[in-house]
């Protein structure tokens, strides 16, 4: 995948992009077994989805992707917030597909808005023909963000319902999603992206780095999906659960996969799924592999 230094991207760049975007949502359902979340053996905490809903989901935004990287490379002298305004109208028609696609559900909203703002930095990188190292991404991306929950949390204005968010917000004064972005997702570039490298490097298998890799997400995120199931209790012995499993060895054989079971049916008992922490799993699985492709080109 070469880099370009122009603002009009090849067709075939863009569609590359949103392939390693595509695979790296297939990576994170098909991952199995997985405490809370859907799977190949259960839909976790779920009612309302299946592996076969987050697919098709998978599917529909794939579609819409290379429309963002072919936007931050048109706007790659604009503002970041000009930027992030233009990118909204091109990710609320990638999310109307996604609903379209799996019947009304929310599958991959969170997923979406992580995947577009990197998907519109690596179009703003390629036509400037900055790094597309994962660290620059995210500086790009910490920008796009910059006073978002100023914007969205803090200043609440309006009689208009509020999201998940802003009600998670103000109750708990957790950032969420928004949070994560203005920071330029740290927990994945400081913590969760070199934690997965070092688990390659030690000879462990891509399946077994991301079980590895999600638990640790699952100890350190302030998942908000899993406080708007059941509280901060819930956050807590989350958390302390996927810790306690990786102080212990973590998952170093398929051997080792019974204990993730026991951790998803504790899930499944408590209605918990830590979807937050599978967004970062995804964004993780597709900036290592998009940097791969970029240092082999």
């Amino acid at each position: 995948m070469a880099r370009v230094a122009h603002q009009t991207l090849p067709e075939t760049f863009s569609r590359d992009v949103a392939r390693y975007a595509w695979r790296a949502m297939l990576a994170e359902v098909n991952l199995t077994p997985k405490p809370g979340l859907v799977d190949c053996h259960n839909s976790g905490a779920h009612r309302d989805m299946d592996r076969q809903t987050f697919h098709r989901s998978a599917s529909a935004i794939a579609e819409g992707l290379p429309a963002m990287v072919e936007l931050g490379a048109a706007c790659a002298r604009l503002t970041a917030t000009e930027t992030l305004l233009r990118l909204r109208t091109v990710g609320q028609r990638c999310e109307e597909a996604m609903f379209h696609a799996t019947a009304g559900v929310n599958t991959h909203k969170g997923t979406l808005f992580t995947l577009g703002l990197f998907c519109a930095a690596i179009g703003r990188h390629a036509a400037l023909g900055l790094p597309l190292s994962a660290d620059a991404l995210a500086a790009t991306v910490a920008g796009f963000c910059q006073g978002i929950v100023e914007r969205e949390l803090v200043t609440l204005t309006g009689h208009s319902p509020l999201t998940a968010g802003q009600r998670l917000f103000i109750t708990h004064g957790l950032t969420g999603a928004r949070g994560e972005a203005e920071r330029g997702y740290p927990l994945v570039i400081n913590f969760a992206l070199p934690f997965y490298r070092q688990c390659r490097r030690q000879g462990l298998s891509d399946t077994l780095a991301l079980h590895n890799t999600l638990l640790l997400l699952i100890a350190y995120n302030h998942d908000t999906n899993v406080v708007s199931r059941g509280g901060l209790g819930s956050l807590r012995w989350i958390q302390q659960r996927a810790s306690m499993l990786l102080a212990t060895g973590g998952i170093r054989s398929p051997a080792d996969l019974p204990r993730i079971e026991q951790f998803d049916d504790a899930c499944i008992a408590r209605n918990l799924s830590p979807g937050g922490s599978a967004d970062l799993l995804i964004l993780t699985w597709f900036l290592f592999h998009f940097d791969l492709q970029e240092k082999h080109d």
